[in-house]
């Protein structure tokens, strides 16, 4: 019994369609500049009629390359993905686009437990560079890629804890000036910063460092930065109102070093009938799509996702070429949170 199996197209194919040789077919298509552009037409007729199409994934691994990225999202150990902070599902998006534009594909990875960390991804020729996303509090996974990166210069960071590779990081002092001179604007003058600035979140600092510029530029006194302690960044913020109102700290404007602290933070202000912003005013950072839909709108330093995904794609392929610092424009984004 015979069956009908419908042909293949392959080069070979293509090349007696368009009278030239098969090597002159993957020249063409692959767009060598040693064919004319007569010839280069030909071929990629014949080829539009025959249906035939290069497996490009197949032609990157003869010349060593995968046609991939890696991007790594790390998490907290003993919390799965949906724990993770939406911020990092932005920024993910926006490098797996940043990636298509490139003509990559994305390699998408969640990793938390100590155990299970892998970032060899350029070495087991599985992807052609690594980017790497995520929570800084799981210390042994940035401990992990760190030593990742001692070995493969084809890696880039956001949110990592150190500063000894390339990283690529928001514009936060001047998301922290953007932050002070819009509270000041709606009449604020005893501002607090929430967040940490000594913690693992570099950027907390640098954001805070914004915080003291502007407010000294603005002739008012910087407090020291508010720590305050919780399970998550959304007690957080809910605790830092508590601690504050039960101790009596005079404030009319919050500026917090992340989104997520300044939500808690108004559910708070809001059982305590604190008026937002008639009595204070709140700025967040990131620009998390939550705050449009919290009471009020929230007000935030958000940075540009388009442009901070290209940048990961771009440092990662660069290998190292390029080890200067990378940051990504921030802007205010107006809600209703400030006055």
């Amino acid at each position: 019994m015979t069956t009908n199996r419908p042909h293949r197209v392959t080069s070979i194919d293509v090349a007696e369609r368009a009278g030239v040789s098969q090597s002159t077919v993957s020249r063409a298509l692959s767009g060598s500049e040693t064919i004319t552009e007569a010839t280069r037409r030909r071929v990629e007729q014949a080829a539009a009629e025959l249906g035939y199409h290069v497996n490009m994934r197949a032609a990157g691994l003869r010349k060593g390359e995968t046609g991939s990225i890696a991007i790594v999202v790390i998490g907290r150990d003993g919390q799965g993905p949906a724990a993770i902070n939406p911020f990092y599902y932005s920024l993910l998006g926006s490098t797996c686009a940043a990636a298509a534009e490139r003509g990559y594909e994305a390699l998408v990875s969640f990793q938390a437990k100590e155990d299970e960390l892998f970032g060899h991804y350029v070495a087991r020729r599985q992807a052609d560079a690594v980017v790497v996303i995520g929570t800084a509090t799981n210390s042994a996974a940035w401990d992990y890629f760190r030593s990742v990166a001692d070995d493969s210069k084809a890696i880039a960071f956001w949110g990592s804890p150190f500063d000894d590779a390339v990283w690529v990081r928001s514009d936060n002092r001047e998301g922290g000036r953007l932050a002070v001179e819009r509270l000041v604007k709606g009449g604020a003058k005893d501002i607090v910063f929430v967040g940490d600035p000594n913690s693992s979140q570099k950027q907390f600092r640098e954001r805070f460092e914004g915080y003291q510029a502007a407010m000294e530029s603005a002739g008012l006194e910087a407090r020291p930065a508010f720590v305050s302690i919780g399970s998550d960044r959304v007690s957080q913020g809910r605790n830092a109102i508590i601690r504050l109102t039960e101790s009596g700290t005079k404030f009319d404007g919050l500026f917090f070093a992340c989104d997520a602290m300044a939500l808690g933070a108004l559910e708070e202000l809001a059982l305590r009938d604190v008026n937002v912003p008639g009595a204070v005013g709140v700025v967040g950072f990131d620009g998390l799509g939550s705050g449009e839909f919290s009471n009020p709108p929230l007000t935030t330093v958000e940075p540009d996702f388009a442009e901070a995904g290209r940048m990961l794609v771009e440092t990662a392929l660069a290998g190292g070429e390029e080890q200067a610092e990378r940051r990504v424009p921030v802007r205010l984004v107006e809600r209703a949170s400030v006055a």
